[in-house]
């Protein structure tokens, strides 16, 4: 192989294919990175046997080869490099890559290419498509609220389901919920799986322009999905077992709605948050009604026995009656983060009933949080 590419594309496709790659494997070749050519263009791969991330970059191309290197080392090296060519050139008879950019010079042991696992190509004919934009905020709404809990498996993943023309996100760790939903550009047969939330994070975090398509393909009897965009394709294996009937939690009616400035909700709870910390991160939300003396609020407010405590209100449109309810902070400063309205609304019944936080504005998404004990 015998290559010649920028020092600034390969640095990026390298930070890219790099959060595939294995840290802990007994397989040499997991912590290695494969560079080959493929259409006159460099193709970058790394995979930990979970998931597998391939990009292609722009390059001329006077060999035809491939080989795997050490990731981190390649990684390290070409980001000190000057913004020059890079010409890399590798050696099928030592196994060794050989680097050349501006005065600098080195040389890479590495292991054969054929050593590296088989990486699948995705169907495009058969794929779902859908605009990265929507998908990578989907994602966003959804993932954070993944379990990192190993023990259940099943809840450290995302459950997508397909049905018809649209697709439903959905994440759950036991205390809060987050359902999104999203138009598909091609029909779907029915069909719910559940992918990995890393995986998933891996996908918004790649995804460059919202206004790529990204192709969706469901391998027949691999256990996997496939992610293609223009240059990037990522594969993940898929978790085995049944995502949890959420139905059951989401409330059917509420008795106060408060209708609140997302921003100014949000600056709210990071306050209350500070002084949560020493309480597992319980705050309390009460929600006023609009009185002959006064407009609607809400108050959020936090105590802590050793710093101290802090109450902050919020301007709210509020329906129904007055309601106090103690929440985790820290799920509510989550998901108002990734709200990108400018109103958002909160529905409750009870002290002992979840709460549900929507963007105004939207029909597409709600979150769901379970309510705390009240601290005396």
């Amino acid at each position: 192989m015998k290559v010649a590419v920028l020092q600034e594309n390969l640095a990026k496709g390298l930070s890219i294919v790099g959060r595939a790659v294995s840290t802990r494997s007994t397989l040499p070749v997991l912590g290695n990175v494969l560079l080959a050519t493929d259409g006159g263009r460099l193709k970058l791969s790394a995979t930990n046997l979970e998931i597998v991330i391939t990009c292609w970059l722009n390059a001329t191309v006077s060999q035809e080869g491939a080989l795997t290197v050490p990731a981190r080392i390649l990684n390290d090296l070409v980001n000190n490099l000057p913004q020059e060519t890079v010409e890399l050139e590798s050696s099928d008879e030592t196994q060794t890559l050989h680097l050349e950019c501006g005065r600098t010079e080195a040389n890479l042991r590495g292991i054969d290419a054929q050593e590296f696992p088989l990486v699948p190509e995705p169907d495009l004919l058969q794929s779902l498509r859908i605009s990265a934009g929507a998908f990578k905020q989907m994602i966003n709404q959804v993932v954070f609220a993944a379990a990192t809990d190993e023990t259940r498996p099943t809840l450290t993943g995302v459950s997508m389901e397909f049905d018809g023309k649209g697709v439903k996100l959905a994440a759950t760790d036991a205390f809060r919920l987050s359902v999104r939903t999203a138009a598909l550009e091609s029909s779907a047969e029915p069909k719910s799986i559940i992918v990995p939330s890393r995986s998933l994070a891996e996908v918004a975090r790649v995804i460059g322009h919202d206004d790529e398509v990204l192709h969706i393909t469901l391998p027949e009897g691999r256990n996997q999905i496939i992610f293609k965009l223009d240059n990037i394709v990522i594969v993940s294996q898929l978790i085995d077992g049944n995502f949890p009937d959420f139905s059951p939690i989401i409330p059917k009616r509420h008795t106060t709605r408060a209708v609140m400035g997302t921003a100014a909700f949000l600056k709210a709870c990071r306050t209350a948050a500070i002084f949560a910390r020493e309480s597992s991160h319980t705050a309390r939300v009460k929600i006023t009604p609009r009185s002959e003396l006064m407009d609607g609020f809400t108050t959020i407010s936090a105590t802590s026995a050793e710093t101290g405590d802090n109450e902050a209100q919020v301007d709210a449109d509020v329906t129904g009656e007055e309601v106090e309810v103690a929440f985790n902070v820290k799920y509510m400063t989550d998901v108002l983060s990734i709200i990108d309205t400018p109103q958002v609304a909160l529905e409750t019944t009870s002290a002992m009933e979840p709460g549900v936080i929507r963007p105004v504005g939207s029909d597409d998404f709600f979150h769901i949080i379970m309510p705390m004990h009240f601290g005396r």
